[in-house]
């Protein structure tokens, strides 16, 4: 099981990168919620409307690491956009059978061609 939960994680962000909404749709549950420090606990609907948008602007994911146990995983990847920027976040997935019920998003740093960016807030 945990290869699949691995696999599964790894198929999502392939999805995203190719800004393949169905694909997308289709890994996530009909009750699927998202967590970010801009969103609280949306569903589904919602989150494509708030959070999916053409992801052109990203270069590439480097999945860092991913930790698998039973119904739940943690993953943190660097994101490398087109413009030089790059960030890393660490993500919890919870899932239910063969899809992903949940995902809570908890950002890192942001840099520009390797500099750190303040972010405001």
């Amino acid at each position: 099981m945990p290869a699949d939960r691995e696999r599964l994680i790894r198929d999502l962000f392939a999805a995203y990168l190719a800004n393949d909404r169905e694909r997308v749709a289709d890994a996530l549950a009909d009750d699927f919620r998202f967590t970010s420090p801009f969103d609280d606990n949306i569903d589904k609907a919602t989150y494509f409307e708030r959070c999916f948008r053409d992801s052109g602007w990203i270069a590439r994911h480097d999945i860092e690491r991913i930790f698998v146990r039973d119904d739940e995983a943690f993953v943190t990847y660097r994101c490398m956009a087109t413009d030089g920027r790059s960030f890393r976040n660490t993500e919890f997935f919870a899932f239910a059978g063969d899809k992903v019920r949940r995902i809570d998003v908890y950002f890192g740093a942001t840099y520009q061609h390797g500099s750190f960016v303040r972010q405001q807030g």
